[in-house]
């Protein structure tokens, strides 16, 4: 088996556990448990999972790059993620959530060539407006204004990309279960922030509290097998798979929660996957000429 092949293998063991832990996430909340509530059990559970790791890797809990500018942007942007997007599951179809997430690419993509100084062709310029116009038709912007509940899911996708942007200036030497106990720590800090807003929750019943283990677990899954996946292979190959994502979430939405996304959102989704796949397409095919291969 290549290596490019491996990774892409990983990366859609990673895109099926994001969409299981959501589909977990969005039934838990579906039957009542507070999105707060259940995004800090998430948090808490995932966190002390990635603990384990660590301590079995022989890496540290602490470390005092977390306090770095760098990482603590990320912080932020991760907290902004995870509680517009928890919301967005609670509050939002499955599908609506999953095709705007898509779109994080290529947010993450212009932010390079406006604040990282990277190159960007006019070809892939035009492939994330064509990307954009796709969260347009998703999220219907009219003049009485868009919907609430999608703008959870658009201020969701924009955190993600932060975090994605700043995760390049973390430092190379950071632990992915370093990472992976920083990263859920903010899940359950934005659970907080969220509970904040809601008051105190009734505690949760046992069908509740075993939906967000699952979460949990998907969720560990997931990111473990993103990192390995980003690891094996190389990125404009491997990557270009995260939007299999999409096709798990269509497929929970339609057949556990009964959703029947219209024709205009699934044209905005296939916009964005198709804008998505070629602009990372052209950004290989650049570095493999820029490198002489």
């Amino acid at each position: 088996m290549t290596d490019n092949l491996r990774g892409s293998l990983f990366m859609m063991l990673a895109m099926l556990g994001f969409g299981i832990e959501d589909a977990f996430f969005k039934a838990a909340t579906g039957i009542g448990l507070s999105p707060g509530l259940g995004t800090v059990q998430f948090g808490l559970t995932a966190m002390a999972l990635y603990a384990l790791y660590a301590r079995h890797k022989r890496v540290p809990l602490w470390d005092p790059h977390y306090l770095r500018k760098g990482l603590l942007i990320r912080t932020g942007f991760e907290i902004c993620g995870r509680l517009f997007f928890a919301l967005s599951l609670a509050y939002t179809p499955l599908a609506t959530t999953s095709a705007i997430l898509q779109a994080a690419p290529l947010v993450v993509m212009a932010a390079a060539g406006l604040i990282l100084g990277e190159k960007i062709g006019p070809r892939r310029w035009a492939a994330m407006a064509v990307g954009f116009v796709g969260v347009l038709l998703i999220i219907r912007p009219s003049p009485s204004g868009i919907e609430a509940n999608a703008i959870f899911a658009l201020l969701g996708m924009i955190g993600f990309a932060g975090r994605d942007v700043a995760t390049r200036t973390a430092p190379p030497h950071i632990h992915p279960a370093q990472l992976g106990v920083l990263g859920f720590g903010v899940v359950t800090v934005a659970g907080l922030v969220i509970l904040a807003f809601e008051g105190i929750p009734a505690a949760p019943t046992a069908p509740q509290a075993l939906l967000i283990c699952g979460t949990a677990i998907a969720g560990v899954i997931g990111y473990t097998a993103l990192t390995a996946a980003m690891r094996t292979g190389e990125v404009s190959v491997v990557a270009p798979f995260r939007y299999s994502r999409l096709l798990v979430a269509l497929i929970l939405a339609y057949t556990v929660f009964g959703e029947r996304p219209d024709a205009m959102t699934l044209a905005g989704a296939a916009l964005i996957v198709g804008s998505g796949t070629y602009s990372l397409w052209r950004d290989g095919r650049a570095r493999r000429e820029s490198s002489g291969n």
